[in-house]
């Protein structure tokens, strides 16, 4: 009885979500917690990983990869609109509690970085007024092509309420067929 009550209650409190990272030129570097009960680290991952490093010295042809992505995103066509459903529905059960992120926006024409660090500027800024805990903002590199940022974000999220619309999302013929799609590569 005792854990079936501790299940309830922590379905009911949540999960708190961890996410730090910070990527300049070709390194990145980062962390990411996941704490139930929002105290207790249960899973914790370092960015980069030993897993990861030999995964890039191992990668698989170029084309065989492009076929499995063309393969996985007409798997996932069909699935667009429930995925739609399911985010508009958990909308309420996810809480974002910070949202701090900043990126370093360059391209090899000065007129393109300046024309897209404008469409990137307008975005943030919606962004920035809707949610009272984000600070997005965006700076433009001239020195060439270049992505590079750092962050920190945390979300509280709330399983029990989520629970239904997830049970309702796989229930759907098309998302177990892009599960298995996902799983097989």
């Amino acid at each position: 009885m005792i854990i079936i009550i501790f299940i309830i209650i922590l379905l009911f409190i949540g999960v708190k979500i961890t996410l730090i990272y910070n990527k300049k030129g070709s390194e990145f570097k980062g962390c990411l917690k996941i704490l139930i009960l929002k105290k207790i680290k249960v899973y914790s991952l370092d960015f980069p990983s030993k897993d990861s490093q030999d995964e890039d010295k191992s990668e698989d042809s170029d084309d065989e990869s492009e076929r499995d992505i063309k393969k996985i995103f007409n798997l996932a066509k069909p699935c667009f609109e429930y995925f739609k459903e399911f985010i508009k529905s958990t909308a309420n059960c996810i809480k974002i509690k910070k949202l701090q992120n900043h990126i370093i926006f360059g391209m090899d024409s000065y007129s393109d970085t300046g024309e897209y660090i404008g469409y990137i500027w307008a975005v943030l800024s919606v962004v920035n007024s809707v949610h009272k805990n984000a600070r997005l903002s965006a700076e433009p590199s001239f020195n060439g092509s270049v992505l590079d940022g750092h962050g920190h974000n945390e979300l509280d999220i709330n399983i029990l309420k989520i629970m239904p619309s997830a049970i309702r999302l796989i229930s759907k013929k098309e998302i177990r067929e892009l599960i298995k799609g996902v799983r097989n590569g």
